[in-house]
């Protein structure tokens, strides 16, 4: 479990290391705000196109070859932004980070959901909450860096050995099972020589389900402190509890959110978190006030922490194609939402684009009605 465990933290820790300095970025690119939304948008649409490659990826590599290999394109790719010498360069690596990002998410998940299916117990949450762990060391890691230099290079090469390190540790250590053969197996009779078949209906709601419930959990690291700054007027020193609250209740969410599952069912624990985030974050933003605020964040942490461990490990049982789809929404959920989120937000104001954050999770709610979920273990 531990070498799964470290796919996930690259992930959460690579993310994070460059969204935690775009502002340096923007500052040595000479960016606009305009254009930094295009830059966030540009690792979406990368892992939106993803899709295809990585499903043939899967079929041919298996998950145990092709996370390390993502991981290490990863690290790649922190070192080329670092070095780029202008925007449409910068674009191009943002895109291409996003494919990586889209084949990692898809190969750690695999994994995931091979541990859970060769164990039998539940897992998958508390491999997220190592994604949330590694966001955190990044942060952590950034601010450090940038205390003894401000040189984007040295803080992304750092970061990038870091990164090696960990895929050193965990490629040796992977499982080579791909979960589950069964379904794997009828999707290779069903699938026509083209080598990609429509997907079900229920594959179509466990997308759903991802793109508004990755979209939830960005947009609300992303916009959360400056809600709480432009909207309800906290002291700077408070603004940056919007984020904290969130991120920590999820990963404490996500401790024990494999307990729920195995008492409850993942059906369940989907349904009642998501409608807990959005009617908790509608209420918030009713009320206003920074208190109210900082109460409706802590529920959408704590709601939203198990929707995607679940879609993700029902995905699995429906087959690799399935699996690497619906992964590939939530990519794009997660580093296209929020900027659509800021784009609705100046067109609205910031009320209103929280108000489609609460609207999001209680999308998940309704999409989790028809989604086929496993019994509890």
């Amino acid at each position: 479990m531990c070498a799964i465990a470290a796919l996930f933290c690259c992930l959460g820790f690579q993310y994070a290391t460059w969204t935690a300095r775009l502002p340096q970025l923007k500052h040595d690119l000479g960016l606009n705000a305009a254009e930094v939304g295009l830059l966030l948008m540009a690792a979406g649409v990368g892992a939106a196109a993803s899709f295809p490659l990585v499903a043939a990826l899967m079929r041919r590599l298996g998950s145990y070859r092709l996370a390390p290999l993502a991981a290490l394109g990863l690290a790649a790719a922190l070192l080329a932004l670092a070095a780029a010498p202008n925007y449409p360069v910068a674009l191009a690596v943002m895109c291409v980070d996003g494919v990586l990002v889209g084949c990692l998410n898809v190969a750690m998940n695999a994994q995931g959901a091979a541990l859970e299916a060769a164990h039998e117990r539940t897992a998958m949450a508390r491999l997220h909450a190592v994604f949330s762990g590694g966001s955190l060391c990044a942060a952590l890691l950034a601010s450090a860096t940038h205390a003894i230099t401000p040189s984007v290079a040295t803080y992304f090469t750092v970061a990038a050995a870091l990164l090696v390190a960990l895929v050193a540790f965990a490629a040796p250590r992977l499982l080579r099972e791909e979960p589950p053969p069964a379904a794997d197996e009828k999707e290779k009779a069903q699938r026509p020589r083209g080598g990609w078949r429509l997907p079900t209906a229920v594959t179509l709601w466990m997308c759903c389900a991802m793109v508004f419930g990755t979209l939830t959990e960005g947009a609300m690291n992303d916009w959360s402190a400056l809600y709480l700054t432009d909207v309800t007027h906290a002291a700077a020193e408070i603004a940056p509890l919007g984020i904290a609250v969130v991120s920590g209740m999820m990963v404490v969410a996500r401790l024990f959110a494999d307990g729920w599952r195995s008492r409850f069912g993942d059906g369940r624990v989907v349904r009642v978190g998501a409608t807990l985030a959005g009617a908790g974050l509608a209420l918030a933003l009713l009320s206003g006030g920074v208190a109210p605020a900082l109460l409706g964040f802590a529920c959408v942490g704590l709601g939203v922490a198990a929707v995607t461990p679940c879609v993700y490990v029902a995905a699995a049982r429906q087959g690799s194609d399935a699996l690497t789809l619906v992964a590939a929404m939530g990519t794009t959920g997660l580093l296209a939402g929020p900027p659509l989120i800021g784009f609705l937000a100046g067109a609205a104001g910031l009320v209103w684009g929280m108000s489609a954050v609460a609207a999001s999770a209680l999308v998940v709610a309704v999409c989790a009605t028809r989604i086929r979920w496993p019994r509890p273990a």
